[in-house]
């Protein structure tokens, strides 16, 4: 599967929708950007949403409240 996309004079480009919905890609969501031997790399960046549950097993609710403020102020 290939797309063309045409970079702006800003250096923008619109990531097609399909690849948008596919890796739930949303206004305000964050990528990681990578140079790699193949080209440019954009990966999306783990969210709050995603790490939510994710370490019960391994801290209280009083700790994970504490990471979980943390990573909301980091997304902000």
């Amino acid at each position: 599967m290939t797309d063309e996309v045409v970079v702006t004079r800003k250096g923008q480009t619109t990531i097609p929708a399909k690849l948008r919905a596919k890796y739930r890609i949303r206004r305000g969501s964050k990528l990681e950007v990578f140079d790699s031997k193949e080209g440019i790399l954009f990966k999306p960046k783990a969210s709050l949403y995603d790490a939510a549950g994710s370490a019960s097993r391994e801290a209280s609710s009083v700790e994970m409240k504490k990471l979980l403020d943390k990573l909301r102020n980091e997304d902000a």
